[in-house]
């Protein structure tokens, strides 16, 4: 296309999720529901964690960072979605549309990472007993933490300058309800294929080097645990890998079957659908899982309301 006959976008239209008012009002409920929900586990979780000492462990320190990362994912995403259910049209500006695809990616890669820190942790607690309190300093902990957070820029960098430096010059029609990368990049007028090929190169890199963290951990745990003799151990070392095992299989799975999984054979609605699940639902869901699923949590979250009550009560009494 001639350069003199193109009208560059400065905006983009998202074509959302449905235009039936009745679909609008429950998906705005629900959804409303469920970002109150995931601000209210994880700002929870992340209060609890810091004023309880008995949490002030590695591994609490890690899962502090995962709710840290779930409240700003997910506030990247669901507060447009839900102003944009009863608008008619759902707008966002172009740096806007770039701005939100660099967070997205970065929260996204950066819990990838985060849960393979979370997993070499447990690695060290149940194959290095002796070790653990050892090697896991304070200061290897923040490199921990570090990496994740530095993966996340460099993935949210490469991918939201080589797509926003494309010329886009209509038609600026997102069929979705949030800047993701593919939808976006359908759009530009310009040969795409290398930004693709840059998606699928570095997201498999970064997936498979977080993956295979994950995965050789859980092999040396899972060896280590068929080694204890009695059954009571192996349930009590497997319960500490048990809420970490299920955020892992959630998020991977959902993650493969988006980007994974080959496009053709799956509808756009399909995946819209699967996009809400890994977008709002998984934020929500972590905190649960970690709450429901572990002991020293739900004992700690029993402490404070003893401490509350306690405090209740002295004060009525004074």
């Amino acid at each position: 296309m001639d350069d003199g006959n193109q009208t560059l976008v400065i905006e983009f239209f998202f074509m959302g999720l449905t235009n039936h008012f009745q679909h609008q009002v429950v998906l705005f409920v629900i959804f409303l529901l469920v970002y109150l929900v995931t601000l209210l586990g994880n700002l929870g979780m992340i209060t609890l964690i810091r004023i309880d000492s008995q949490l002030h462990t590695p591994m609490y320190f890690f899962l502090s960072h995962l709710s840290f990362v779930d409240v700003c994912s997910s506030s990247v995403i669901s507060p447009k979605m839900l102003t944009d259910i009863f608008a008619e049209t759902k707008v966002i500006s172009f740096f806007g549309c770039a701005a939100q695809l660099w967070f997205f990616c970065q929260f996204v890669v950066t819990e990838c990472f985060l849960l393979a820190s979370m997993a070499y942790d447990r690695y060290m607690a149940i194959c290095k007993p002796l070790l653990y309190t050892l090697i896991m300093s304070q200061q290897v902990c923040v490199q921990l933490v570090v990496g994740p957070y530095t993966m996340g820029l460099i993935s949210a960098m490469t991918h939201t300058t080589f797509a926003f430096r494309l010329p886009y010059c209509g038609p600026n029609i997102i069929n979705h309800f949030f800047c993701d990368l593919l939808p976006v990049l359908s759009l530009a007028c310009a040969d795409t294929q290398v930004n693709k090929f840059l998606l699928y190169i570095l997201a498999g890199a970064l997936g498979v080097l977080s993956g295979m963290i994950i995965l050789v951990s859980y092999i040396y745990i899972i060896i280590a645990i068929l080694k204890i003799r009695s059954a009571d151990g192996r349930c009590k070392a497997f319960s500490t890998c048990s809420s970490h095992l299920t955020a892992v299989s959630i998020l991977y799975g959902t993650l493969f079957f988006i980007y994974v999984c080959p496009s053709s054979g799956f509808s756009l609605d399909i995946n819209k659908v699967v996009s809400v699940f890994y977008t709002a639902m998984i934020p929500m869901l972590n905190p649960l899982i970690y709450s429901l699923r572990n002991k020293e949590v739900k004992d700690s979250f029993r402490r404070m309301f003893e401490r509350k009550k306690f405090l209740e009560m002295r004060s009525s009494l004074l």
